[in-house]
């Protein structure tokens, strides 16, 4: 079976999403098309590779991942197409490879150029279609492009150490508004060694020192942190809204205080 992922800020009520379904059906229609998110904020290429980067390792080798957020290129600006932990990945060069985190990928190619029709306006839509069909006929992604050894590559926010003290900060907000952090399971493990801990949500003003399995531990209004299944601390208030009730937003510092004793 061949999988194309769609990522998109173009909203499922435009017709954009709907044109590109229609042009992969039409030009492989054996492959399965799944959407994995079409409500990142236009243009934020963090929030997008947020999701991709905790979705992809769940599909299976060889699933070609669409990202269409911020997709058009500028003037001079090129789409890329990348291969990366046996998984294919076209976007255009904004800095999102990058953001996808862990090591760098394998092989990337300019693929601008891999039209079959003039493109009109939205250049990237039949890119894309193109380009991922041909990669779920089997095409090697070196055929497609021309290789590219300098592109945008931003990376990931990360939490920073000083003495017993992780200094993390709020990364993605999800449907349940849970502030999820760049604070990882391993690095709060490896930095505490154990010892008791305090986590401080928006300065000192709120106050954590546990951290819970499941949700359903804390009582509803009550805030609480937990290991989400990315292995990321999040903020959570028990059948609550917590980043609207604490007014946490992308960026919003958490900070994680261990005890010598």
């Amino acid at each position: 079976m061949h999988i194309i992922t769609l990522t998109s800020d173009w909203k499922e009520y435009d017709f954009y999403v709907a044109s590109l379904k229609g042009k992969l059906l039409t030009d492989c229609p054996e492959v399965r098309i799944i959407d994995i998110n079409h409500r990142i904020k236009p243009f934020n290429i963090s929030q997008a590779a947020f999701v991709v980067r905790n979705s992809y390792p769940n599909f299976p080798d060889n699933t070609v991942h669409i990202i269409a957020v911020h997709a058009e290129p500028a003037n001079g600006g090129v789409l890329l197409g990348a291969r990366k932990d046996n998984h294919f990945f076209l976007c255009a060069d904004n800095g999102i490879l990058g953001l996808l985190g862990g090591s760098a990928p394998q092989e990337v190619v300019n693929i601008s150029g891999n039209l079959t029709e003039e493109p009109g306006p939205f250049v990237s839509l039949f890119v894309f279609a193109t380009t991922a069909c041909r990669l779920s006929g089997g095409a090697p992604l070196s055929e497609l492009g021309s290789p590219v050894n300098n592109y945008n590559s931003q990376t990931p926010l990360r939490a920073t150490i000083e003495d017993l003290t992780i200094t993390g900060s709020v990364i993605y907000i999800d449907s349940y508004q849970n502030a999820i952090t760049n604070i990882s399971q391993e690095l709060f493990t490896r930095v505490g060694k154990g010892k008791p801990f305090k986590i401080y949500v928006q300065s000192k003003h709120y106050m954590i020192d546990r951290i819970n399995k499941r949700y359903n531990e804390t009582e509803p209004g009550d805030l609480l942190a937990i290991f989400n299944s990315s292995g990321l601390l999040e903020i959570a208030i028990g059948s609550g809204n917590a980043a609207g009730l604490l007014k946490l937003t992308t960026n919003s510092t958490i900070r994680v205080e261990f005890n010598e004793g």
